[in-house]
């Protein structure tokens, strides 16, 4: 059975988001491929499509690290938020589906509830929700791919203060909806834009975590990647 090198690549990003894989740390073929329980091939394949993505780089006599990005770089990814989730607002508005509407108001219905609740954990994994399904009804691949990319890199280097009015947070996703069902792409943009400028406030950025001596920086422990879409 040969491991899909995406599912590879989904596990050691993963991984590296989460911090599992400190910034500046080594990557070596040998040690991933263990690690995962693969064999060398998808863990290089993986590593050159993490480099593209900007998650890996690769350093002279060292081979492939994680990437140690500046303040500069990720201060630009807030920048470049800002102008690509209210372009899929707006294409949004022109190219939902039905289906894409009922899944759209039932997570600010959701969201509401579990804002008035206080349910401060299931609000970050609603919101990731809410913003992946508006860009897929964006009906552009492209975009959507995009804006994942971005919602990962921006995981990875800052933390994300709870809002101090989760019901006002989705009340604004609630009106963009709206537009976006009423087809009022510019609306949809604008209140996109509204939303997204007013979130740029709860990041902080994550600052690096200090290796202690003796300690390793890549893990050693287990971590199967999911082979449910292996091919045989």
């Amino acid at each position: 059975m040969r491991i899909p090198a995406h599912s590879v690549c989904t596990a050691i990003r993963d991984d590296i988001v989460s911090g599992l894989f400190e910034r500046g740390s080594r990557l070596t073929e040998e040690q991933l491929a263990r690690r995962y329980g693969v064999s060398r091939v998808p863990v290089r394949e993986a590593l050159r499509t993490l480099e593209s993505e900007g998650f890996v780089t690769t350093r002279r006599h060292a081979g492939a690290c994680v990437a140690e990005p500046t303040e500069q770089e990720a201060a630009d990814l807030l920048e470049i938020r800002l102008l690509l989730e209210p372009l899929g607002a707006a294409r949004a508005a022109q190219r939902r589906t039905e289906a894409h509407l009922k899944v759209l108001r039932g997570l600010v219905r959701l969201g509401q509830e579990r804002a008035r609740r206080g349910q401060g954990e299931d609000l970050r994994a609603l919101g990731t929700w809410f913003h992946e399904t508006l860009a897929q009804a964006s009906g552009s691949p492209a975009l959507t791919a995009l804006l994942t990319q971005l919602r990962h890199k921006i995981a990875w280097m800052y933390v994300v203060e709870q809002p101090a009015l989760p019901v006002e947070q989705w009340a604004e996703r609630g009106a963009i909806v709206d537009a976006v069902a009423r087809g009022d792409g510019e609306r949809a943009r604008a209140l996109a834009v509204l939303h997204a400028e007013r979130t740029v406030g709860a990041h902080r950025l994550r600052g690096p975590v200090p290796a202690r001596p003796g300690r390793e920086k890549v893990r050693a422990s287990q971590h199967a990647v999911n082979i449910s879409s292996a091919r045989t």
